[in-house]
């Protein structure tokens, strides 16, 4: 019996674009009819993997929320000149990927209304690190319940994950953000690409050249002793509108037709990630506060504040004092051990910084909490 559920990240990527009530033709279009049912691809990297796919498929378990349509098929049925050249190509992500249990299972999808919700929904059913992959969604999950659709381009993909330590749960979007940055200084490293700077926003936005090129989800439920965690990646890889994009960064800095492919990133990822997990998970809370006291941990937790944009950053926060509201400016210093804004004010007195809950951009309205 399930009996918490808690989302813990928002996602806020530019590789979305909000759709408004009046529909026009070519988003709904995109979206079909609601009894088109969505087809899924089960895919394995190995043969492990590949008898878990038509098992699933076998016994037809998997299904959307609210009872939408799904068909299920296996990688074998893929058919390239079906669904175009830039779909998104399995066998080059297995190709590339190195992992021992992420990413292995994948489930791709031309269509989706949401991968995220193709992982949570059906997470009893997959494999610990399932991957689900779309080249195109219309249904994405966004703060205050809003809708979104994500193009051809983008590389939109959610993972399952289980973790035993509810206290850490929150701090694991910070790994899957930082694995973000480091997979595609990978990519770039290994084609001889110049270095494309892509910085983490707290808590969960990723940034390149002062824009918004991506975003994390993450999401949990708590069950037989064990917090399911469903984590959703999107990037703007080769779609430069409503931003910019990778490959329109990289075209800026490097005359060559060479690009970034989303298979390419999203294996790098899951290599990346599944190393920074491991160092997580065995040293949980304390790679993020406490490298003083557990020096093993000081290259991930310095890796993390060189690539987040706000060391010494200053900002306002406000504070009730009687029936007024009360603006001071504080120095963000890192992260807490309940994974919020560590920050000092001029007083010398050390706070912690909640976002308000009600402003789009975090950092338009914080809080201060003062610690003890």
């Amino acid at each position: 019996m399930l009996v918490q559920n808690s989302r813990f990240g928002f996602f806020f990527p530019a590789i979305q674009k909000r759709i408004p009530s009046n529909l026009s033709f070519s988003v709904a279009s995109l979206a079909m009819d609601t009894a088109s049912p969505s087809a899924l691809f089960l895919c394995g990297k190995s043969s492990t993997e590949t008898e878990i796919a038509k098992s699933l498929r076998i016994n037809d378990v998997l299904n959307l929320p609210n009872g939408g349509k799904i068909s299920t098929h296996l990688q074998s049925e893929i058919n390239s000149s079906r669904f175009g050249e830039d779909a998104f190509n399995v066998q080059l992500f297995f190709n590339s990927l190195s992992t021992k249990r992420f990413g292995r299972f994948l489930i791709w999808s031309p269509l989706l209304p949401s991968t995220h919700d193709i992982v949570s929904h059906n997470f009893c059913e997959l494999p610990v690190g399932a991957v689900c992959v779309a080249d195109t969604q219309f249904k994405g999950r966004g703060r205050s319940k809003n809708a979104w659709e994500s193009p051809r381009g983008c590389l939109m993909f959610s993972f399952t994950l289980q973790m035993d330590d509810g206290k850490i749960v929150p701090l694991v979007q910070y790994v899957v953000s930082l694995a973000v940055t480091e997979a595609i200084k990978d990519v770039y490293d290994r084609n001889g690409f110049p270095c494309i700077d892509v910085r983490i926003k707290w808590p969960n936005d990723l940034y390149l050249n002062g824009l918004k090129v991506g975003g994390i989800l993450c999401t949990s439920t708590y069950k037989s002793k064990k917090f399911n965690v469903s984590s959703g990646i999107g990037l703007n890889v080769g779609n430069e509108k409503p931003t910019t994009c990778l490959n329109t960064v990289l075209k800026e800095l490097y005359a060559s037709s060479n690009e970034f492919r989303r298979e390419d990133v999203m294996a790098a990822f899951f290599n990346k990630f599944e190393m920074m997990y491991d160092i997580f998970i065995n040293q949980g809370e304390s790679i993020f506060w406490c490298s003083l006291q557990c020096p093993g941990f000081q290259t991930l937790e310095e890796l993390y504040y060189r690539t987040w944009l706000h060391s010494g950053q200053r900002v306002i926060v406000q504070e009730k004092n009687e029936n007024k509201v009360v603006e001071n400016v504080v120095t963000i210093q890192g992260l807490t051990a309940s994974g919020y804004l560590l920050a000092i004010g001029d007083d010398n007195q050390m706070c912690e910084l909640h976002p308000d809950g009600n402003s789009f951009d975090f950092f338009k309205g914080l809080v201060r909490r003062k610690l003890e």
